[in-house]
């Protein structure tokens, strides 16, 4: 007996259990093992080039499925809009499905392990369910709503093929000048701890479940606390301020079973986090026993001699030896698997720690079902973006929108006369934010969906007369009211960033001025990923609603609007009443224009 296993041949079956159909050989192909047992079989037969692929995980664009077979690649990803052609989830599945191929046709026939970054849906595919951002979602104060989120994506996401979602963005934003602060639930780590149900719809009952992913807790650790809001900059704070503020959405991640961990770019106290020891090997894997696998961030290991150059030895050494386990290296996988294999071999870097790195890999692979079921779940796709999916996103937009201030102009009434401008009003794009399509997103109809605009046309109904005009022309007092849907147009990391202001631009300015000379009341609605400087223009407008970044489902935003979903959303975020307040976080003294916990509501009728 082992652990309960009887042991006959080469198979291992339950005590008591019906034998096998079969037998299998070799032992880690046998699904009826324990998963642990399948890996140390597994890994005995296993080359030191065989371990160090596994190491590995390169662009699409970079290998094509032999070289990545040649490679012995462990695993391989779509960055921000790197699709095939056309960008559909048939197109996905053939295209994961030919990876799978090259890979399980090898010697050991191990299964890659394919990553996105669905980040609100699985969002690089053309006509997904795109939800809103993280900043909307904390709003909602809904935790089984954002559970049933997790599980909607990763049913778009295995319907194409991959297996792992570089999601949920666990980071705690505590200065809204970061370009990834929509991706943060909310500047406390109790918004990010409640939110952090979405990892079990991601991973539902088990990762062998039908429409299941593995989830990525990101970014470790610290990346929402830098000075200045700087991406990728120098969290400058205490080991105590980080275990309080940063560390505590990472324990919950560990507790629900998330299986895999992303390391921040940014530094803590001038060391890098890729090359943080104590935090990776002692923090995590040790005092935190987090079990599954750690994969470092994009090209994340070229930043530790203080540059972006050309990947180096050392860099290769000190983020092994440091405890990460797999190296996203979209570009540089050969050069890595170069230096890393001349690393072992002069016993910079030991087998011991391949082994434990590879030994966490293969253990999720196994989990997966991989090795029985390699292939995309087409099955699914009849799903994929479907009405039952969109309902779900539109309950999420209806839930996150937040009331700040209202003289009376909202609910809009239905059969009124309505007159809508402002750029974000009518673009698909700019309302998905971010991540959309593209790494970076952009304005227009980028996907499919339902505009703001359009939402307001089909809530409002055929009684309710709705004009638009862009930037306003053509509004005058015959109208009952006028909604200005202003703010942010799309961006991510790095081109987020903005330290030198969050005022809107000349062109919202210029729409509200129009609607205002009019003498009709003004109701804004601000697209954005954050709050926005709006102290000084606050007083000319009759209502104010933040809709954040909703995603797809635009009538979620008109349902709040017309009254069909009375405004529930609460901040999650201080709003400053000055720029110049950043960083502004509740309970630091400051006085905010909307504090934290802000949000109105209609009254009963």
């Amino acid at each position: 007996m082992v652990s309960g296993l009887l042991l006959t041949g080469a198979v291992l079956a339950p005590a008591g259990a019906t034998a096998a159909p079969e037998t299998f050989w070799p032992l880690y192909q046998n699904p009826y093992v324990p998963v642990q047992l399948r890996v140390h079989d597994l890994m005995s037969r296993m080359s030191l080039d065989d371990k160090i692929g596994q190491m590995v995980q390169a662009e699409r664009q970079a290998v094509t499925p032999q070289q990545a077979a040649d490679l012995r690649l462990g695993s391989i990803l779509s960055g921000g809009g790197s699709v095939p052609t056309p960008n559909t989830p048939a197109a996905w599945a053939d295209m994961y499905d030919a990876y799978q191929k090259a890979a399980v046709s090898t010697p050991l026939g191990i299964p890659t392990l394919y990553g996105v970054d669905a980040v609100h849906g699985h969002n690089n595919v053309y006509g997904a369910t795109i939800f809103p951002h993280n900043v909307g979602l904390g709003a909602a104060h809904d935790p089984k709503l954002v559970e049933k989120i997790g599980k909607v994506t990763a049913s778009e996401v295995r319907s194409t093929g991959p297996t792992w979602d570089f999601a949920p963005c666990l980071c705690v934003s505590r200065d809204d000048r970061w370009g990834r602060a929509y991706e943060s639930f909310g500047e406390t780590p109790q918004d990010a701890i409640d939110n952090a149900t979405i990892i079990n719809g991601l991973q539902g009952r088990s990762l062998k479940a039908k429409g299941s992913v593995l989830a990525t807790a990101k970014h470790y650790v610290g990346d929402g606390g830098t000075t200045g809001g700087d991406d990728q900059g120098n969290t400058e704070i205490s080991e105590a301020e980080l275990r309080k503020i940063h560390l505590p959405p990472f324990q919950e991640a560990i507790k629900r079973g998330a299986g895999s961990v992303m390391i921040s770019f940014s530094s803590w106290n001038g060391k890098k986090a890729h090359g943080h020891r104590y935090l990776i090997t002692d923090v995590l894997k040790k005092e935190l026993r987090f079990s599954g696998l750690v994969v470092s961030d994009w090209n994340g290991v070229h930043q530790l001699n203080g540059n972006n150059d050309d990947l180096t030895a050392d860099e290769v050494r000190e983020s092994v030896n440091a405890g990460i386990d797999l190296f996203m290296e979209p570009y540089d996988a050969p050069k890595f698997i170069s230096l890393l294999r001349a690393e072992v071999d002069a016993g910079r870097v030991s087998q011991a720690r391949l082994d434990d790195a590879n030994r966490r890999i293969l253990t999720k692979k196994f989990e997966s079902g991989l090795f029985e079921k390699p292939y995309a779940d087409r099955s699914l796709q009849k799903d994929f973006g479907g009405a039952e999916h969109r309902a779900v996103a539109r309950e999420a937009v209806r839930k996150s929108q937040v009331l700040l201030k209202n003289e009376g102009a909202l609910p809009l009434k239905k059969g009124s006369k309505v007159f809508v401008a402002g750029k974000n009003a009518d673009d698909i794009g700019n309302q998905s934010g971010g991540w959309t399509i593209t790494w970076q997103g952009s304005s227009g109809p980028i996907t499919t969906g339902t505009t703001i605009l359009q939402g307001i046309q089909q809530v409002g109904g055929p009684r309710t007369k709705v004009t638009y005009d862009r930037e306003g022309d053509g509004v005058d007092g015959s109208y009952d009211v006028a909604v200005a849907v202003v703010g942010e147009t799309p961006y991510a990391e790095g081109e987020g960033d903005r330290p030198n202001g969050l005022k809107l631009d000349a062109e919202d300015l210029s729409t509200i001025a129009k609607l205002k000379a009019t003498g009709v009341p003004v109701v804004v609605v601000t697209v954005s990923g954050r709050p926005l400087d709006i102290t000084s223009e606050l007083g000319g407008w009759n209502a104010l609603l933040a809709a954040w970044l909703p995603g797809t489902e635009g009538a979620g935003v008109a349902d709040v609007l017309f009254g069909d979903h009375r405004p529930s959303g609460k901040l999650t975020f201080s709003w400053a009443e000055s720029f110049d307040q950043l960083p502004i976080n509740v309970g630091d003294g400051k006085k905010a224009l909307f504090p934290y916990g802000y949000g109105l509501t209609y009254p009963k009728t």
